[in-house]
């Protein structure tokens, strides 16, 4: 599963993991990714989205509708 967020575009970080001794390597801040399934009344289906935590917060605010929408006008298919 690639890890980012359909809904707001969430992607890994990257940085450095800094020792006791201070030797620095690569790391991956990957974003809590979720795949959560919806019921989406207007087509009659189920649509399953991969979220991340904070979007799916934002699903149960704004409404899956409202999500759909948003996540269609970034061009990305549902």
């Amino acid at each position: 599963m690639s890890a980012h967020c359909q809904l707001s575009g969430a992607r890994p970080g990257f940085g450095n993991t800094v020792s006791h001794s201070h030797r620095r390597t690569s790391r991956r801040f990957d974003p809590n990714i979720q795949r959560k399934r919806y019921w989406l009344t207007s087509e009659g289906r189920h649509v399953r989205l991969t979220l991340s935590a904070r979007a799916i917060k934002t699903v149960d605010a704004i409404g899956v509708e409202a999500a759909v929408a948003r996540i269609r006008a970034r061009g990305e298919k549902v």
